[in-house]
């Protein structure tokens, strides 16, 4: 997400979050936060209509390329900022971490008794396949037997 719209959904200016970034840079490493080059905000530029075009100098031109953040960027936005929202999403992210932990933790323990169910299952059905095996033996007609019956003498 761009640092504009975090600005909004913590309601904060795009300003003090950038300082708020500033004061806490360790806390933002490469994979948490990057600024846009030139070419990628003209090209948002040119997707969203976001500077004033009405005919005033101002607005006309970027001065600051916006930062981008990853989920894990947002998230630590949301410890380092002070607003009430932020402390709201702060908690918000803690609580979905936490149910995140237990859906896994019972995924895991799905997965286990899915496993066990899998090796009951293919231990009966290598019993049913003996069973239809001696069915069809006990079906076969009776062989003849190559004895002759009597007394013999050799």
């Amino acid at each position: 997400m761009l640092s504009i719209h975090l600005a909004k959904l913590y309601g904060v200016q795009a300003k003090v979050l950038m300082q708020a970034v500033k004061r806490n840079n360790d806390r933002f490493p490469e994979d948490f936060m990057f600024q846009l080059t030139r070419e990628e905000a003209q090209s948002l530029r040119s997707q969203f209509v976001t500077l004033n075009n009405t005919g005033s100098k101002r607005g006309k031109h970027l001065k600051f390329f916006p930062y981008a953040f990853t989920e894990q960027g947002v998230a630590m936005l949301s410890s380092v900022l002070h607003s009430k929202r932020a402390v709201q999403v702060n908690i918000a992210i803690m609580r979905a971490f936490v149910k995140l932990r237990q859906i896994f933790s019972s995924h895991k323990e799905l997965a286990y008794k899915l496993g066990e169910l899998e090796r009951k299952i293919s231990k009966h059905d290598e019993d049913i396949q003996n069973i239809f095996e001696a069915i069809r033996q006990l079906m076969a007609p009776p062989e003849k037997s190559k004895r002759k019956i009597g007394f013999h003498t050799d």
